[in-house]
């Protein structure tokens, strides 16, 4: 599972912060390795005049191999809130679409493939 990082001009990237990225996603979303191809995370910062706060954007795209990309996002007043709240998200997607090819008999579905 490849995992990329992508900031915006309002994020101070590096080499620090992408290492910390994938650490946290490697964590969060190691058993679904073996489906999961690659990991794009999209962080921005968001400045509103009206409420005056500076939030942080974490976007995640996940792309399962066979299927179409899946992407959760998730906002918070710090970069690392963003990127956990997006992780676990992402997991609580991962989990529903991957346990969702399983039949309460135990039987394994291929990507596509119905089940009776």
């Amino acid at each position: 599972m490849q995992i990329h990082t992508h900031t915006d001009k309002n994020i101070e990237g590096g080499e620090r912060l992408g290492l910390h990225v994938q650490t946290l996603l490697q964590a969060k979303l190691s058993r679904f390795r073996e489906n999961i191809t690659r990991v794009e995370a999209h962080l921005s910062g968001e400045s509103s005049q009206k409420v005056r706060t500076d939030s942080k954007k974490c976007v995640l795209e996940a792309r399962p191999a066979g299927m179409q990309p899946l992407v959760v996002t998730h906002v918070a007043e710090t970069l690392d809130h963003a990127i956990s709240g997006a992780a676990e998200k992402m997991e609580r997607l991962l989990d529903g679409t991957f346990g969702q090819l399983h039949d309460l008999k135990g039987r394994t579905a291929t990507v596509g493939e119905q089940l009776d």
